[in-house]
């Protein structure tokens, strides 16, 4: 008489797959380029415009002020507050087209 290989009962346990990761991947390196590309900008405006360049921009003057001087006092920071509203309108749109967002659906809870 042979060992039956169900003797412990029922079926074997299926073998399954690994879930499909792919969208994460394609998602992580999406979210990457866009920090990126917006750190690449911060890092112009603030850095090569506001201390390695601020002597040929202090030639121009905008209203009165140095553009040099503009770019190392205010500039950077108005670059920063608008990169920031631009990650956080592209990853919305990200979100929503790998049916990850956090935000309640239209006329939903509130």
């Amino acid at each position: 008489m042979t060992p039956d290989k169900n003797a412990g009962g029922g079926e074997p346990p299926p073998t399954t797959s690994p879930p499909d990761n792919g969208w994460r991947q394609e998602y992580w390196r999406k979210n990457l380029r866009l920090m990126v590309i917006l750190l690449a900008i911060w890092f112009v405006v603030s850095f090569v415009f506001g201390i390695l360049l601020i002597q040929p921009l202090n030639n121009i003057e905008i209203l009165g002020f140095p553009l040099g001087f503009w770019f190392a006092q205010q500039g950077s920071i108005y670059t920063f507050v608008i990169l920031i509203l631009v990650y956080a309108k592209m990853m919305d749109r990200m979100d929503d087209q790998f049916g990850v967002s956090e935000r309640p659906a239209e006329g939903g809870e509130k």
